[in-house]
């Protein structure tokens, strides 16, 4: 009886910031958040190896270009 009316145990200020949206009927639920630090290191590194694999497997420096 002593919880807050918010739901869940958390303040209400903490729910404002991250509003809960349902679709389906529930089914799928989502919401806005952040973005993980981890996922963010993952982008960097698909997009360094890319330019890696750009240069060295798609003819480096250009066609005619020995080397």
């Amino acid at each position: 009886m002593t919880e807050p009316a918010s739901g869940h145990g958390k303040p209400a200020s903490e729910h404002t910031s991250h509003e809960l949206e349902e679709y389906a009927g529930g089914y799928i639920q989502a919401w806005h958040g952040y973005i993980p630090v981890w996922l963010l290191c993952v982008y960097a590194v698909l997009f360094i190896w890319a330019l890696y694999y750009m240069v060295v497997y798609w003819g480096g420096l250009g066609p005619g270009r020995v080397g």
